[in-house]
């Protein structure tokens, strides 16, 4: 009988390292999703942070272009605007001698037929 409680306990003892061992397995596989899961979100997480930075970079290159073509779009509209004044007050003093010229004329012609009508 002494042959069978060993054999008996041993038995015993083999069922509880298997039970052991699959409950081991258990949770050696539990953490293994858990930690695949972690690592996905921290991953997914990076990735965000990541994506951010590089927005956030384009759109603060994208203001300064912005920034730097408005400033040269008045730059530009402010040496157009210099020439055209420029250009109106060439042709007022051009349109002033013109007329002045035109008015010579017109009262040449009046005394010419004034003169005429008198004789």
């Amino acid at each position: 009988m002494n042959e069978e409680i060993k054999t008996k306990d041993a038995l015993d003892a083999l069922q509880r390292i298997k039970e052991a061992e699959e409950k081991a397995r258990k949770i050696v596989q539990e953490a293994r999703e858990r930690t695949a899961v972690k690592i996905i979100q921290d991953a997914y997480e990076e990735a965000e942070k990541i994506k951010d930075r590089h927005l956030n970079r384009a759109r603060k290159k994208a203001e300064e272009s912005r920034s730097a073509i408005i400033q040269q779009a008045a730059t530009e509209a402010g040496k157009i605007r210099e020439k055209a004044e420029q250009e109106g007050v060439s042709l007022k003093k051009e349109a002033e001698k013109a007329m002045s010229g035109a008015v010579s004329q017109i009262s040449d012609r009046i005394k010419h037929l004034i003169e005429e009508g008198e004789s």
